[in-house]
């Protein structure tokens, strides 16, 4: 069969390779604890612990028993988007206008309809190194070129003003960014997202920032969208959310985009003919996730995400794994591995065997040294961390 070029572009999505050898470890005799092995503990996927709140579930099954399950507008429940400006408003005081709120089928589709409307063949587009990977394949699908700019810690694995300026050419049509990111969990400083939103549209570009994991933000200095920019640079950026990450709502598929009044409508197009809509029944659930209740429940998760950073960093740095920029939101560790090994692939699956601890090699998240890195999802219970940190401690003093 004949297969699309485009193809040539899309690399293999290596977390799940290696979920995939996790599994395998775990259903051999080593991880049978009735043969004296030990389970595997998995901290290489970004999923919460966590699932949807007790409200949110409810809502689901009301739905579901009321028939609310058909078609919505391709742009979501009006009472949804009006519910997420809401929380716009309460949780950072911005006025981000309901009309401009585009529910989508997860952040992925999200990603995918802002590339299709905004590149086309040949346009390049600035991203950090590291950085998501699918994020990058997002770009590629839509025939453009992900240029990834290598990003230090002294710059918290992100771009900057400057890198950007510099990087600029005439194919650049804009910049990808994540903040909070995966794999670093580092966020972009305001000021430092304003000095980019003004590189960007002095060269009459487009600013996409996806912020999935924006609620998850454990420090106030960089705990703020690049939205609260939109008076300035509004025609020039793109948000992307989703209820994935801090709503605990991973399976249910549900995201939304936040767009300049003038692509509302042709997002709404592409998202006609792609999608029709996100799943009516997670949307109907995802109203209950601004119940004050389900609020605080959310903010109670939250405060036991940053413990669990707070156990885990320090830990990390005594056994020789360095996290030389401590994350500020979402839930990964980005550590550097070549004190123990000069290749983290190898090193992630010596570790599955001999520690039975599963987490991830850089390979997937950019090109510029990737082998030196490892990242450790800390979105799992804590005795399990516990147990995990113990293990790795027992190998790595070998």
């Amino acid at each position: 069969m004949k297969l699309a070029r485009r193809l040539d572009h899309i690399e293999p999505f290596y977390v799940m390779e290696c979920a995939k050898a996790a599994q395998q470890i775990a259903a051999s005799p080593e991880c049978d604890p009735a043969r004296g092995g030990e389970r595997m503990i998995y901290l290489n996927i970004g999923e919460p612990d966590f699932t949807a709140p007790p409200l949110v579930q409810e809502a689901a099954e009301r739905a579901i028993r009321a028939g609310r399950s058909q078609y919505t507008q391709a742009l979501g429940l009006p009472e949804l988007r009006e519910a997420i400006s809401g929380w716009y408003a309460s949780r950072w005081g911005m006025n981000v206008p309901a009309r401009r709120i585009i529910v989508t089928a997860g952040a992925s589709a999200a990603l995918q309809l802002a590339c299709l409307a905004l590149f086309e063949a040949g346009d390049e587009v600035l991203m950090p190194d590291p950085s998501y990977p699918c994020n990058r394949h997002f770009v590629a699908a839509a025939e453009a070129v992900a240029r990834l700019l290598p990003a230090s810690p002294e710059h918290r694995f992100q771009l900057d003003a400057e890198a950007v300026a510099q990087a600029w050419g005439p194919a650049t049509r804009g910049v990808l960014l994540a903040s909070p990111s995966n794999p670093t969990g580092t966020s972009i400083h305001p000021d430092e997202m304003r000095r980019i939103a003004q590189t960007v549209k002095a060269r009459d570009g487009v600013a996409i920032v996806d912020e999935i994991y924006l609620g998850l933000s454990y420090d106030d200095t960089f705990g703020h969208s690049a939205l609260a920019l939109d008076a300035e640079f509004g025609e020039h950026l793109v948000s992307v959310n989703s209820f994935s990450k801090y709503f605990n709502m991973t399976g249910w598929r549900l995201g939304w985009l936040v767009v300049p009044d003038a692509l509302v409508a042709p997002i709404e197009r592409l998202a006609q003919n792609l999608f029709i809509c996100a799943s009516t029944i997670a949307q109907q659930a995802a109203l209950a996730c601004f119940h004050p209740e389900s609020i605080a429940e959310y903010e109670r998760r939250r405060a036991v995400f940053r413990e669990r950073r707070d156990l885990v960093v320090p830990a990390l740095q005594q056994l020789g794994l360095a996290v030389p920029v401590q994350p500020d939101g979402a839930f990964y560790a980005w550590a550097d591995c070549s004190a123990h090994h000069a290749n983290s692939w190898d090193f992630a699956f010596e570790l599955m065997h001999r520690a039975h601890v599963a987490l991830t090699p850089g390979r997937d998240f950019g090109r510029h040294d990737p082998q030196r890195w490892l990242r450790l999802s800390f979105a799992t219970a804590t005795p399990l961390l516990e147990e995990a940190l113990h293990r790795l401690q027992r190998v790595l003093a070998r």
